[in-house]
């Protein structure tokens, strides 16, 4: 019995909004629908680090990334990051997401990427899911150094530029600059783009202290690296972080068949 009044009242609350909905135009009623969209997706190439041997540190990257807007107005991000290598040539790397220039928003670490050429391998922890994959390590070589004041051959758009010496971080570095320009229609430009790159390289470390980008595509990006201390960095950066996950993707997944999966009533 006392079910009916509230049965009664459900009714009548769902009778005048159905009555509301047939005196609309079904035009308005239509919800816009598409598909999911994939966005875009952007991102930017940090400094290099080789795994050299017998050369450990501990520093900090500090990144700005300027893009100049269409309408004249820009949007500044910025971010830091701890990167370091230890005697064996492993390396540590922090990577972090962007954070407005003008904020004082600290940039959370969305990935821990540990190199490790003694054991041969490459740990990747995604800090969100709390899990780390271990993927066959491969030693990449860095690129050649080019030759400071060499001239842009004939017929070739680029050329480089000997800065002279400077003091970063108490270690000496030798600056470059490399213009190169892009001619109209090469990659569906309709005018020459060109593009400049500042280079302070460190012999010591063997990486780039500064380097500075200017692209017309990507914006002005300007990579300084700070807080260095030359030395064995701390061991507990070489180990995946505690509590994570481990997923040894070099070793073949296992297939559970669906009788194995399922699970009895």
């Amino acid at each position: 019995m006392k079910r009916i009044p509230f049965f009664l009242l459900s009714t009548f609350l769902v009778l005048p909004i159905s009555v509301c909905m047939a005196q609309e135009p079904l035009a308005s009623r239509q919800q816009p629908q598409h598909a999911p969209d994939g966005g875009t997706l952007e991102m930017i190439n940090s400094i290099f680090i080789p795994s050299w041997p017998n050369s450990p540190f501990t520093a900090t990257v500090n990144t700005t990334w300027v893009r100049q807007l269409p309408d004249g107005s820009t949007i500044a991000w910025k971010n830091h990051r701890t990167i370091a290598r230890d005697a064996a040539g492993r390396i540590f790397q922090e990577r972090r997401m962007f954070v407005p220039e003008s904020g004082d928003a600290e940039p959370a670490v969305r990935q821990i990427e540990i190199s490790d050429p003694v054991a041969h391998e490459f740990c990747v922890c995604k800090t969100l899911e709390r899990t780390c994959r271990l993927q066959q390590f491969s030693r990449a070589e860095s690129s050649n150094l080019v030759s400071p004041g060499s001239a842009p051959r004939q017929g070739d758009s680029s050329g480089t530029e000997d800065l002279g010496k400077q003091s970063v971080g108490g270690l000496e570095t030798v600056g470059t600059r490399e213009t190169s320009v892009i001619p109209s229609g090469t990659i569906g430009n309709n005018s020459p783009l060109m593009s400049r790159r500042e280079y302070w390289y460190s012999p010591q470390l063997g990486i780039n202290l500064i380097t500075k980008r200017q692209e017309p595509r990507a914006g002005d990006q300007n990579f300084e690296v700070s807080d260095i201390a030359v030395g064995e960095p701390d061991a507990k950066l070489f180990a995946p972080p505690a509590g994570f996950k481990i997923l040894d993707m070099r070793k073949p997944q296992e297939l559970s068949s669906p009788q194995a999966s399922a699970t009895p009533n």
